[in-house]
């Protein structure tokens, strides 16, 4: 038996039952108070109300819900859209990389061909710098890429090349040349026919300056609906005195007491052509329309009153007009050329000139180090100071071509192609006195082109030989200033006035806002005296004459070719080929190769240089010269007159005042800062 005292299981068993029902009663209860407290039924206007809230809520999520998709594809657009920019740079990045590699490739890819019978094409259309452009600038500009220098090389070689059955010149609608290029290239294409190769040329419409160059060709092929200019040559010059006057502009024209050919100026001071300037139009014009007669009457065999009698009636403008009077020889159309060719001269093959240059200098021999040179230094353009990349006169790049032209051993001659309607007086000075240096070691001839006057004749009067075209503009030895004052037009239509605070009596006497005070004309008209002075004096220990005589044939008097060589102040009538000729002549040298001076940059360097170019390098644009029947144009021109610095104004007033004409120009600075 157990000691242990039993336990009786229904104590605990009934414990349990107690705690049960305890249990069952608090439920019963809860329940019982659950029921008591159950909501009653909701009346319609609290469900109405209810839904409301249910249904705002549930807009307020989906707007939620909308805004933060919003925001991610924003973005992810973002993200797409500068992943894409970024993309779109690299690609076109690499695309220039590639056109510049391929432009580089091309550009020292194989050498054009050559084929036997072919006719040397010329393109005449478009306008032609003396010197070929770099690859760079061709590939930039409109103008042609062949200079004219190059032209008449390549001339001269087709002459002796067998592959070249003759020459094909093309003048289109429209002839680049004036009148100087056009009588240079006319003799390069008559020593051309002496070789017995035929020439012909094809236009739509020949103007005067282009059917002088044409008249030396065998057949002369025009347009069925074209035309042929020949009615003699005329001035046309534009005055703004009048409306100067309506705007309350006073313009002050200062030069020399004897320079009355000096005339740029008198577009702004007068309503017509003054006594002195209509003396030396007519003369100049007329001598040019002489030679062209007499040109065009050898070649085809017309008689200069004939010729005459054709331009004052107007009786061989007409295409059945110009084939009667026998101006042409044909009435057709380009496309017909290549039959003509090849029924006439057993060819239709062309080849472009300048394809045919990079063939000829692909062919040349390399030049040993211990070769006689001439060089060629190319002078075109305004007369500028400074330097630059533009088509200019500059006086920095000239001055260091001739000083590097001078000390080279192996360059025994330097031939100066002038082609400049002149510009600043300091900047001619520069290069005047660097030609003088540069003859002391080795021969120095200038070649004329178109235009060779003031500042351009300047810097040409002291080389040791003188050679122009019969068609040349030279001279114009002399010197003027144009001043305005327009205080008044700014008060007058602006409202706009100014006030003054000096330190001194002439502080601000050269301001363009009130009228130049005696004392300030006083000084202005002595520094025009004094230079002009000089130019006489420089032109007249130059060309080795008196000073009394250039002086009477200067006073700012511009020249042809033809009487300039009458007058001394130049030396031969010619062309490029004949200076460099007269240059070895005068070196004591039989063979020598040519080169340009300086030799042209690599594409790569000229790109780099022209990075680095300032928009405000000096006012150097492209001087455009005449092509209209006009030897020289008598409007405003960027090229003479006053330099002024400034605002916007300023720059206004220089479109306005600067003037294209054979002067030279004084630099009177005008301040209005």
């Amino acid at each position: 038996m157990s000691d242990t005292p039993e336990i009786n299981s229904e104590f605990f068993n009934g414990e349990n039952s107690f705690e049960n029902n305890a249990n069952n009663e608090t439920a019963k209860e809860q329940q019982s108070f659950a029921t008591q407290t159950t909501p009653l039924p909701k009346t319609r206007k609290e469900r109405r109300k209810e839904r409301k809230e249910r249904k705002a809520m549930e807009k307020m999520e989906k707007r939620r819900e909308k805004n933060e998709n919003k925001s991610t594809s924003f973005g992810k657009i973002m993200l797409a859209s500068a992943v894409g920019a970024l993309i779109a740079l690299v690609l076109v990045g690499i695309f220039k990389l590639l056109m510049l590699i391929g432009i580089i490739g091309a550009i020292g890819s194989g050498v054009p061909e050559v084929a036997d019978n072919s006719f040397l094409k010329i393109d005449l259309t478009k306008p032609m710098t003396e010197r070929s452009p770099s690859d760079l600038t061709s590939l930039i500009s409109k103008n042609s890429d062949v200079g004219f220098s190059d032209v008449l090389r390549s001339i001269s070689s087709a002459a002796d090349d067998k592959r070249i059955k003759g020459i094909y010149l093309y003048m289109g609608s429209g002839y680049s040349l004036s009148w100087g290029r056009s009588a240079e290239l006319r003799e390069a294409l008559a020593d051309f026919a002496k070789s017995g190769k035929p020439i012909f040329v094809y236009a739509d419409y020949y103007s005067q300056q282009g059917y002088f160059t044409a008249s030396v060709a065998d057949s002369i092929y025009l347009n069925p609906s074209g035309l042929v200019e020949f009615r003699g040559i005329g001035a046309e010059g534009m005055f703004f005195k009048e409306m100067l006057d309506r705007l309350a502009v006073n313009m002050t024209l200062v030069r020399p007491k004897s320079n009355s050919f000096k005339s740029a100026g008198e577009t702004y001071t007068m309503n017509h052509y003054s006594d002195s300037n209509k003396t030396q139009l007519r003369e100049y014009i007329s001598s040019i329309w002489q030679y062209a007669l007499e040109s065009i009457s050898k070649s085809r065999n017309i008689s200069i009153s004939q010729l005459n009698t054709y331009a004052d009636s107007l009786s061989a403008a007409m295409p059945t007009d110009a084939l009667k009077n026998r101006l042409v020889d044909r009435l057709c159309f380009e496309s017909d050329i290549k039959a003509t060719m090849k029924e006439k001269y057993g060819s239709e093959q062309t080849v472009d000139v300048s394809d045919y240059i990079a063939n000829v200098k692909s062919q040349q021999k390399k030049p040993k180090k211990n070769d006689n040179r001439i060089a060629v230094i190319y002078a075109e353009g305004d007369v500028v100071t400074g330097s630059g990349l533009n088509t200019a006169v500059y006086s920095d790049k000239i001055t260091m071509a001739l000083e590097k032209a001078a000390e080279d051993d192996n360059i025994k001659a330097i031939v100066l192609r002038v082609n400049s309607p002149g510009g600043a007086v300091t900047a001619s000075e520069i290069m005047t006195n660097a030609v003088k240096e540069a003859k002391k070691r080795k021969p120095v001839i200038v070649s004329m082109g178109d235009v060779a006057a003031s500042a351009g004749y300047e810097i040409s009067c002291n080389a040791d030989y003188i050679v122009a075209e019969p068609t040349t503009i030279t001279g114009s030895i002399g010197v003027f200033a144009t001043i305005p004052e327009v205080g008044g037009t700014l008060k007058k239509y602006l409202g706009i006035t100014t006030d003054t605070i000096k330190t001194n009596a002439n502080s601000t006497a050269l301001s363009i806002m009130r009228p130049m005070s005696p004392r300030t004309l006083e000084l202005m008209q002595r520094n025009v005296e004094d230079f002009y002075k000089v130019f006489v004096d420089r032109v007249a220990k130059g060309r080795g004459l008196s000073y009394d005589f250039v002086d009477s044939i200067a006073r700012g008097r511009v020249w042809t070719g033809r009487d300039a060589l009458k007058l001394g102040l130049v030396d031969e009538l010619g062309g490029l080929d004949d200076a460099i000729r007269i240059a070895a002549e005068r070196a004591n040298i039989s063979q020598y190769i040519v080169v340009d001076f300086p030799e042209d940059e690599s594409f790569l360097e000229e790109l780099k240089e022209r990075s680095k170019e300032s928009s405000g390098t000096a006012k150097a644009d492209a001087i455009k010269l005449p092509t209209s029947d006009m030897p020289v144009s008598t409007l405003p021109h960027a090229g003479d007159g006053v330099w002024m610095s400034g605002n916007i104004m300023m720059d206004v007033l220089n479109n306005i005042l600067d003037t294209q004409g054979l002067q030279a120009r004084v630099e009177f600075f005008i301040i209005t800062e």
